[in-house]
Protein backbone atom coordinates (compact mmCIF):
# COMPACT_ATOMS: atom_id res chain seq x y z
CA UNK A 1 0.00 0.00 0.00
CA UNK A 2 1.49 3.04 -1.08
CA UNK A 3 1.11 6.04 1.12
CA UNK A 4 -0.18 9.18 -0.20
CA UNK A 5 2.51 11.96 -0.19
CA UNK A 6 0.93 15.21 0.93
CA UNK A 7 2.38 18.30 0.07
CA UNK A 8 1.88 21.52 2.60
CA UNK A 9 1.79 24.78 0.81
CA UNK A 10 2.66 27.84 3.14
CA UNK A 11 0.75 31.12 1.87
CA UNK A 12 2.86 34.00 2.82
CA UNK A 13 1.48 37.07 2.55
CA UNK A 14 2.51 39.48 -0.94
CA UNK A 15 4.56 42.26 0.11
CA UNK A 16 2.76 45.85 -0.26
CA UNK A 17 2.35 47.17 -3.41
CA UNK A 18 1.50 51.28 -3.42
CA UNK A 19 -1.34 51.57 -5.97
CA UNK A 20 0.45 53.24 -9.20
CA UNK A 21 -2.16 55.98 -9.23
CA UNK A 22 -1.45 57.26 -5.60
CA UNK A 23 1.95 57.43 -6.52
CA UNK A 24 1.37 60.55 -9.14
CA UNK A 25 5.37 60.41 -10.02
CA UNK A 26 6.31 62.77 -13.09
CA UNK A 27 7.84 59.24 -14.14
CA UNK A 28 5.33 56.83 -13.97
CA UNK A 29 2.72 58.43 -16.63
CA UNK A 30 1.00 57.25 -19.92
CA UNK A 31 2.27 58.85 -22.99
CA UNK A 32 -1.29 60.07 -24.19
CA UNK A 33 -1.46 61.71 -20.75
CA UNK A 34 2.20 63.05 -21.18
CA UNK A 35 1.36 64.62 -24.63
CA UNK A 36 -1.92 66.10 -23.56
CA UNK A 37 -0.23 67.59 -20.69
CA UNK A 38 2.56 68.78 -23.13
CA UNK A 39 0.17 70.59 -25.39
CA UNK A 40 -1.34 72.47 -22.75
CA UNK A 41 1.73 73.99 -21.40
CA UNK A 42 2.71 75.15 -24.57
CA UNK A 43 -0.34 77.35 -24.83
CA UNK A 44 -0.76 77.85 -21.09
CA UNK A 45 3.38 79.07 -21.90
CA UNK A 46 2.15 81.16 -24.49
CA UNK A 47 -1.08 82.56 -22.25
CA UNK A 48 2.03 83.35 -20.06
CA UNK A 49 4.28 85.22 -22.45
CA UNK A 50 1.31 87.86 -23.62
CA UNK A 51 0.69 88.48 -19.34
CA UNK A 52 3.81 88.95 -18.80
CA UNK A 53 5.08 91.01 -22.24
CA UNK A 54 1.84 93.27 -22.14
CA UNK A 55 2.25 94.41 -18.55
CA UNK A 56 6.08 94.90 -19.10
CA UNK A 57 5.39 96.97 -22.17
CA UNK A 58 2.68 99.42 -20.69
CA UNK A 59 4.80 99.05 -17.39
CA UNK A 60 8.06 100.67 -19.46
CA UNK A 61 6.33 102.95 -21.49
CA UNK A 62 5.19 104.35 -18.00
CA UNK A 63 8.07 104.39 -15.97
CA UNK A 64 10.40 105.98 -18.40
CA UNK A 65 7.52 108.37 -19.20
CA UNK A 66 7.16 109.05 -15.66
CA UNK A 67 10.82 108.86 -14.76
CA UNK A 68 11.51 111.53 -17.31
CA UNK A 69 9.05 114.27 -16.22
CA UNK A 70 10.26 113.40 -12.80
CA UNK A 71 13.53 114.22 -13.44
CA UNK A 72 11.68 117.90 -14.47
CA UNK A 73 9.20 118.02 -11.61
CA UNK A 74 10.24 117.38 -7.96
CA UNK A 75 6.90 116.98 -6.91
CA UNK A 76 5.92 114.67 -9.73
CA UNK A 77 8.96 112.40 -8.91
CA UNK A 78 8.00 112.50 -4.93
CA UNK A 79 4.47 111.75 -5.83
CA UNK A 80 4.95 109.34 -8.46
CA UNK A 81 8.20 107.33 -6.47
CA UNK A 82 5.73 107.11 -3.35
CA UNK A 83 2.38 105.74 -5.03
CA UNK A 84 4.86 103.22 -6.84
CA UNK A 85 6.41 102.06 -3.81
CA UNK A 86 3.30 101.92 -1.68
CA UNK A 87 1.82 99.54 -4.83
CA UNK A 88 5.39 97.78 -4.27
CA UNK A 89 4.94 96.88 -0.58
CA UNK A 90 1.74 95.19 -1.00
CA UNK A 91 1.23 91.10 -1.22
CA UNK A 92 1.08 90.39 -5.05
CA UNK A 93 -2.01 88.25 -3.72
CA UNK A 94 -3.72 91.48 -2.06
CA UNK A 95 -3.03 93.68 -4.95
CA UNK A 96 -5.23 91.10 -7.08
CA UNK A 97 -8.40 90.71 -4.51
CA UNK A 98 -8.27 94.22 -4.03
CA UNK A 99 -8.66 95.19 -7.65
CA UNK A 100 -11.56 92.35 -8.32
CA UNK A 101 -14.32 94.51 -6.43
CA UNK A 102 -12.79 98.04 -8.56
CA UNK A 103 -16.00 98.65 -11.01
CA UNK A 104 -14.53 98.90 -14.52
CA UNK A 105 -11.29 98.18 -14.13
CA UNK A 106 -11.73 94.97 -11.92
CA UNK A 107 -13.09 91.54 -12.08
CA UNK A 108 -12.28 87.79 -13.39
CA UNK A 109 -10.28 87.85 -16.12
CA UNK A 110 -6.58 88.76 -17.73
CA UNK A 111 -7.47 92.44 -17.87
CA UNK A 112 -7.35 92.65 -14.32
CA UNK A 113 -4.31 90.15 -14.30
CA UNK A 114 -2.74 92.70 -16.77
CA UNK A 115 -3.18 95.69 -14.62
CA UNK A 116 -1.83 94.33 -11.00
CA UNK A 117 0.85 93.02 -12.99
CA UNK A 118 1.83 96.34 -14.48
CA UNK A 119 1.56 98.37 -10.99
CA UNK A 120 3.48 95.51 -9.14
CA UNK A 121 6.31 95.94 -11.85
CA UNK A 122 6.42 99.91 -11.94
CA UNK A 123 8.67 100.83 -9.12
CA UNK A 124 11.86 98.70 -10.93
CA UNK A 125 11.82 101.27 -14.15
CA UNK A 126 10.55 104.57 -12.78
CA UNK A 127 13.59 104.49 -9.89
CA UNK A 128 16.10 103.23 -12.42
CA UNK A 129 15.00 106.16 -14.84
CA UNK A 130 15.46 108.40 -12.30
CA UNK A 131 18.47 107.52 -10.94
CA UNK A 132 19.86 107.10 -14.45
CA UNK A 133 19.29 110.29 -15.37
CA UNK A 134 19.91 112.03 -12.00
CA UNK A 135 23.42 110.60 -12.55
CA UNK A 136 24.67 112.01 -15.23
CA UNK A 137 27.41 113.66 -14.28
CA UNK A 138 27.15 117.92 -14.48
CA UNK A 139 29.91 118.97 -16.69
CA UNK A 140 28.48 116.84 -19.46
CA UNK A 141 24.95 118.48 -19.46
CA UNK A 142 26.39 121.35 -18.87
CA UNK A 143 28.90 120.88 -22.34
CA UNK A 144 25.85 119.92 -24.11
CA UNK A 145 23.85 123.08 -22.77
CA UNK A 146 26.82 125.49 -23.71
CA UNK A 147 26.76 123.76 -27.35
CA UNK A 148 23.33 125.15 -27.25
CA UNK A 149 21.15 121.96 -27.15
CA UNK A 150 17.72 122.48 -26.28
CA UNK A 151 15.72 120.33 -23.55
CA UNK A 152 14.81 117.86 -25.79
CA UNK A 153 18.18 117.62 -27.16
CA UNK A 154 19.55 117.34 -23.94
CA UNK A 155 17.10 114.48 -22.94
CA UNK A 156 17.76 112.44 -26.52
CA UNK A 157 21.13 112.77 -27.01
CA UNK A 158 22.90 112.95 -23.96
CA UNK A 159 20.70 111.90 -21.02
CA UNK A 160 18.91 108.87 -22.03
CA UNK A 161 21.88 107.22 -23.61
CA UNK A 162 23.68 107.91 -20.99
CA UNK A 163 21.35 106.15 -18.37
CA UNK A 164 20.40 103.65 -20.54
CA UNK A 165 22.23 100.96 -18.78
CA UNK A 166 20.52 102.02 -15.38
CA UNK A 167 17.11 101.96 -17.03
CA UNK A 168 17.62 98.29 -18.26
CA UNK A 169 18.74 96.94 -15.48
CA UNK A 170 15.42 98.61 -14.11
CA UNK A 171 13.63 97.19 -16.94
CA UNK A 172 15.24 93.95 -16.40
CA UNK A 173 14.00 93.60 -12.55
CA UNK A 174 10.47 94.12 -13.90
CA UNK A 175 10.66 91.61 -16.76
CA UNK A 176 11.75 88.99 -14.24
CA UNK A 177 9.58 90.14 -11.26
CA UNK A 178 6.57 89.71 -13.25
CA UNK A 179 7.20 86.25 -14.62
CA UNK A 180 6.95 85.01 -11.11
CA UNK A 181 4.01 87.14 -10.23
CA UNK A 182 1.97 86.36 -13.47
CA UNK A 183 1.69 83.05 -11.60
CA UNK A 184 -1.23 83.78 -9.37
CA UNK A 185 -2.91 85.45 -12.29
CA UNK A 186 -4.29 82.09 -12.55
CA UNK A 187 -6.21 82.43 -9.42
CA UNK A 188 -8.74 85.25 -10.59
CA UNK A 189 -9.06 83.74 -14.29
CA UNK A 190 -5.92 85.39 -15.42
CA UNK A 191 -4.88 82.25 -17.32
CA UNK A 192 -0.82 81.35 -17.85
CA UNK A 193 1.56 78.43 -15.95
CA UNK A 194 -0.02 79.34 -12.71
CA UNK A 195 -2.98 77.09 -14.04
CA UNK A 196 -1.03 74.13 -13.79
CA UNK A 197 0.57 74.75 -10.90
CA UNK A 198 -2.34 75.45 -8.80
CA UNK A 199 -4.12 72.26 -10.18
CA UNK A 200 -1.02 70.39 -9.25
CA UNK A 201 -1.39 71.44 -5.52
CA UNK A 202 -4.67 70.90 -5.38
CA UNK A 203 -4.83 67.64 -6.87
CA UNK A 204 -1.57 66.61 -5.01
CA UNK A 205 -0.04 66.08 -8.48
CA UNK A 206 3.71 66.53 -8.89
CA UNK A 207 3.88 66.37 -12.53
CA UNK A 208 1.21 69.31 -13.08
CA UNK A 209 3.23 71.40 -10.16
CA UNK A 210 6.89 70.49 -12.45
CA UNK A 211 5.35 71.06 -15.79
CA UNK A 212 3.95 74.73 -14.59
CA UNK A 213 7.17 75.28 -12.66
CA UNK A 214 9.90 74.33 -15.04
CA UNK A 215 8.64 76.69 -17.69
CA UNK A 216 8.20 79.61 -15.48
CA UNK A 217 11.88 79.38 -14.61
CA UNK A 218 12.96 78.71 -17.74
CA UNK A 219 11.17 82.01 -18.83
CA UNK A 220 13.00 83.88 -15.94
CA UNK A 221 16.69 82.55 -16.49
CA UNK A 222 16.32 83.35 -20.12
CA UNK A 223 14.42 86.76 -19.63
CA UNK A 224 17.37 87.69 -16.95
CA UNK A 225 20.26 86.25 -19.18
CA UNK A 226 18.68 88.08 -22.40
CA UNK A 227 18.27 91.42 -20.48
CA UNK A 228 21.69 91.33 -18.88
CA UNK A 229 23.66 90.66 -22.32
CA UNK A 230 21.68 94.04 -23.43
CA UNK A 231 22.88 95.71 -20.46
CA UNK A 232 26.73 95.09 -20.68
CA UNK A 233 26.14 95.51 -24.62
CA UNK A 234 24.66 99.15 -23.97
CA UNK A 235 27.55 100.13 -21.41
CA UNK A 236 30.28 99.10 -23.73
CA UNK A 237 28.89 101.43 -26.46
Amino acid sequence: MTRAKRRVVILAPKPFQAPRQALRLPWSVDSLVLKTLLREVAALTGEHAILVGVSSGIAIVLGIGLGIAGTRHAALRQMSVTVASVLQTIPSLALFGFLLPVPLIGGIGRHTAILCLVLYSLLPVLRNTIVGIATVDRPVREAAIAMGMTDSQLLRLVELPLAAPTILAGVRIALVTNIGTAVIAAVIGGGGLGVLIFRGVASADTLQILAGAIPAAALALIADGGMSLLERRVAIR
